[in-house]
């Protein structure tokens, strides 16, 4: 018995369908839910500041989906952040820890770690886009991977000086924030108030300025 095409093609489309369909129900699914906002209080310790920076780390900053913790082998895409704060203070003369987790943070391809490729985003920047203080509990918690946090909110780097902090911008200077306007000396009119008095009649009217010389 012969069995018509149109079945053989429609019986091979369902045993196809059944089969992709089996096999995408295997793959584990996973939740993404938008990064909840970070609230950084002014009081915040430096402890707290490395709790913050945590969760950030998992959550808004991305940053475990390149970086890795703890991984002794590789591939990897990026270098793995055990210990990174005493190396941190090593990666280039001159730099503390704290320049060297700036500049990786703010400007990541101004140096790339021997072995690995660019390709960090600026995460202070959209679509990351964290703000200066969330950068400062980044940094904290990275300073307690191989070292001891030792930066606070009012802690000041090349990409940042927070407001009030010595070298930060004064009243008036490109960036900071406007002047207030000086008050006019003229009243306003008010509803229902006699008009001011008119010049008494007769009176000479004012004198015409003077031409300036040279002038016809």
């Amino acid at each position: 018995m012969t069995i018509p095409h149109p079945l053989r093609v429609g019986a091979l489309v369902l045993v196809a369908t059944s089969f992709y369909t089996y096999v995408g129900q295997m793959v584990p699914q996973k939740e993404v839910l938008p990064p909840q906002e970070t609230v950084i209080r002014a009081d915040l310790t430096t402890d707290d500041m490395v709790k913050v920076g945590q969760e950030i780390m998992n959550g808004k900053g991305l940053c475990f989906t390149c970086h890795t913790l703890g991984k002794t082998e590789g591939p990897f895409r990026f270098p793995d952040l055990s210990g990174v704060d005493a190396r941190a203070m090593m990666r280039k003369p001159g730099y503390t820890d704290v320049d060297y987790f700036a500049e990786t943070i703010y400007d990541p391809n101004a140096f790339i770690v021997p072995g690995f490729n660019p390709g960090m985003p600026v995460i202070n920047k959209p679509p990351i886009g964290l703000t200066d203080q969330e950068i400062l509990c980044v940094i904290a918690y990275l300073q307690t991977l191989g070292g001891t946090p030792t930066v606070t909110l009012q802690t000041s780097h090349r990409y940042y000086t927070p407001p009030g902090a010595p070298g930060a911008a004064p009243p008036g200077a490109p960036g900071a924030a406007p002047a207030p306007a000086a008050a006019s000396t003229t009243q306003p009119a008010v509803p229902g108030a006699p008009p001011p008095p008119a010049a008494p009649r007769g009176s000479p009217p004012p004198p015409a300025p003077a031409p300036a010389k040279g002038t016809r």
